[in-house]
């Protein structure tokens, strides 16, 4: 009896100790293979990227513009020169040196309107002034901009950050071409253009067209002059102030 108990016991335990787990998967035939090698710790994200995501703007910053000081003088060339400022609102997060400068880049660019000095004290013809959404709305009364786009209003160009920042869909992340676009648009205003419409498929916006709404059927294009070539100026043009 002792012998038959323990070979019952022998039977039983090795069906009771694998219970309620997966199998075990038979041994394969053949040389042992080794076994995989763990893969390597995933490394730490570095604390500053190359290229930073685009800037997140408040709704809302301090509501009080900032003149950014300095100057810089008009292109060369033909034509009367108009005089400028720069403004940006305190508390948005992009640099007032690095914004002026790119506005000076677009306004004094060869297929811009004309050639354009920047001060830093009146008198002006135009204010060009980045403003956070709840400014837009406020600076640009009785227009309606929503919190979404800028505006010409009285001797100012108000450039909404969150689209300076953004873009639209309408450029196809060519957020640089976008911003120059806002700012020979608001400027284009100031020098008493009004809005235009497409005037073909598959050609340039008119830079006066409402691209940050919609394109119709033409291609987004920053640029009033957009045919003139890098050094060319049209002397005779009756749109330069």
């Amino acid at each position: 009896m002792p012998l038959l108990v323990l070979l019952m016991l022998l039977i039983v335990l090795p069906i009771a100790a694998g219970c309620g787990t997966a199998p075990t998967a038979p041994p394969p035939s053949g040389p042992p293979q080794p076994a995989p090698s763990a893969p390597p710790p995933k490394p730490l994200a570095p604390r500053h990227r190359d290229h930073p995501p685009a800037k997140e703007v408040p709704y809302a910053a301090s509501g009080r513009y900032a003149v950014v000081r300095g100057g810089a003088p008009a292109r060369r060339g033909p034509g009367s020169v108009v005089r400028y400022l720069v403004e940006v609102e305190r508390g948005l997060p992009f640099d007032p040196r690095q914004f002026a400068a790119e506005v000076h880049r677009t306004l004094n660019d060869a297929r811009g309107w004309a050639r354009f000095q920047r001060v830093d004290r009146g008198p002006v013809r135009v204010r060009v002034a980045l403003s956070s959404p709840r400014l837009t709305i406020r600076q640009c009364r009785p227009l309606r901009t929503g919190g979404e786009l800028s505006c010409w209003n009285g001797t100012r160009s108000i450039i909404n950050a969150r689209r300076w920042a953004e873009g639209v869909p309408q450029y196809a992340g060519d957020l640089a071409a976008y911003r120059r676009y806002l700012i020979s648009h608001e400027v284009g205003h100031g020098l008493g253009h009004h809005h235009r419409t497409c005037s073909g498929p598959g050609r340039p916006a008119p830079v006066m067209a409402q691209q940050s709404k919609s394109l119709g059927r033409c291609r987004p294009n920053p640029w009033p002059f957009p045919h003139r070539g890098p050094r060319e100026r049209d002397e005779t043009d009756d749109r330069r102030p």
